[in-house]
């Protein structure tokens, strides 16, 4: 089910009325419970039983790691994790590895045709999330009080913080001990209407709007479509995919984020203006910050982060992004893509311990339009999951420069649609000193932003990251 659908609006509107109902306030949690597994089932009513057994893996290790023996602790934890993981790789990786090692046999046919659940890197990440803030003790909930009530209380509060709907499918990947702590009963003349409803407008138009008018424009980068392109329409069509991405799943997280706020719940932000880095390191604490903060406390920390200096930092910053790549999806070009930004989140790192940084020997914009280059070339590696096809529109890139195939129309669009990215980007940047006029257009910006929600939407589609 799409936040952008009908079918949504019919789920979100009911859940909204009897979850703020006075004599519905102690079942909270169930009708989250509920409307979660509607949502999710919704289109495929089998991924219901696999969202379920994630469930029951992650309410029974995290309840064993507090409750077991001591010296049982971490081999509950160990369980947890892996089993978290083994849904993961047997639901996601197995076409991958049946094609890249049993291709033509039965096997390979067998891994090939396993389906892709929609949201499972997400949930499955905040399984382990779940185990891992048990065993290190930061599963804040006072665990006393709940077994008072009842393994069954337990069990509502860990399925709610999985499988809510405003991140179940596509994120913020969200901490247990970000989110445990907010269950609680919820009023509904506590809600924060206006950061929800920010949120929620800025979130639909960079989908509707910007990304979903894209998405008929960059099309065109899909193979052998592109092949008979010039140069420029080209390199046009892989900026506007960077504009498309981004206003794709920030707008999501934007959604996620408004849709939480309407039910009491604060979601971290997961988009923090990411086009106007100055370097890699910077880009990632911009982009995606849920996940890449997640690989950060739950991966590159515990592989030893950059506790032993030198050679382990830029080992362990590889590895890191590597995985991250392969995160997002089970082809080797994910892995190539990560392999890119942790070589040169690992050259920034190098070049920063040598004393060689150009940080203040080049303007801001030199440096910004370095960067956001090399991510958008790289953001090829998501549009064309086939390498060869990625290097083959390389190639288109230098080699059509004189062909006639210009295509005024699609560059047009194109960077119509794009400019709404650029210009959120540049505001920020302009907005860095407090400047009054802004609190004034504001609201101008909000009705431009709904009228064109409603009058200029592009053709329905799914989010780039539900591939995820």
């Amino acid at each position: 089910m799409l936040f952008n659908s009908v079918p949504f609006l019919l789920l979100l509107l009911p859940t909204l009325l009897l979850y703020y109902v006075p004599f519905m306030h102690r079942f909270q949690l169930h009708v989250i419970i509920v409307s979660s597994f509607i949502f999710y089932a919704y289109n495929m009513p089998w991924l219901l039983l696999l969202l379920i057994v994630s469930l029951g893996i992650n309410v029974v290790a995290s309840h064993a790691v507090v409750f077991g023996k001591a010296e049982h602790r971490k081999g509950y934890a160990t369980l947890g994790v892996v089993l978290n993981l083994a849904v993961l790789i047997i639901f996601k990786y197995s076409p991958l590895i049946g094609r890249s090692f049993f291709q033509g046999s039965s096997v390979g046919e067998f891994l090939v045709a396993i389906p892709l659940p929609v949201g499972i890197s997400f949930f499955t990440f905040q399984g382990i999330s779940l185990v891992v803030d048990a065993y290190r003790g930061k599963e804040v909930p006072d665990y006393s009080s709940i077994v008072a009530k009842g393994l069954w209380e337990h069990t509502l509060r860990i399925s709610t913080f999985i499988a809510f709907f405003a991140q179940l499918v596509a994120g913020p990947v969200v901490k247990a001990h970000e989110f445990l702590p907010q269950i609680r009963t919820k009023y509904f003349r506590d809600i924060a209407w206006n950061s929800a409803f920010a949120s929620l407008v800025v979130g639909y138009f960079l989908k509707m709007v910007v990304a979903d008018n894209l998405k008929d424009q960059t099309f065109w980068i899909t193979f052998p479509y592109f092949k008979d392109m010039h140069s420029v329409t080209l390199l046009v069509l892989l900026f506007g995919y960077s504009m498309q991405i981004f206003a794709d799943f920030a707008g999501y997280s934007l959604i996620a984020i408004g849709l939480a706020r309407l039910f009491g719940y604060v979601l971290m932000d997961n988009f923090n203006f990411p086009y106007i880095s100055t370097t890699f390191s910077e880009f990632w604490r911009r982009w995606h910050i849920s996940l890449s903060s997640f690989l950060r406390e739950y991966l590159y920390i515990p592989l030893g982060g950059n506790r032993m200096g030198g050679f382990y930092t830029y080992k362990n910053l590889m590895i890191t992004m590597v995985l991250g790549g392969l995160w997002h999806g089970a082809a080797w070009s994910y892995a190539v893509w990560g392999f890119f930004h942790g070589l040169v989140l690992a050259l920034e790192r190098l070049t920063k311990d040598l004393g060689w940084s150009t940080k203040n020997k080049l303007p801001r914009f030199v440096h910004m339009l370095f960067i956001f280059t090399g991510v958008t070339f790289a953001w090829l590696l998501f549009k064309l999951p086939e390498f060869d096809h990625v290097i083959v529109y390389m190639q288109m890139l230098f080699q059509n420069t004189h062909i006639a195939n210009l295509q005024p129309i699609i560059l047009f669009f194109t960077l119509l649609f794009s400019l709404p990215v650029v210009v959120y980007h540049l505001t920020y940047l302009w907005m860095k000193q407090p400047r009054p006029i802004m609190e004034r257009i504001k609201p101008v910006a909000y009705g431009i932003m709904l009228f064109l929600i409603l009058v200029n939407s592009g053709g329905g589609a799914s989010f780039i990251y539900f591939q995820f």
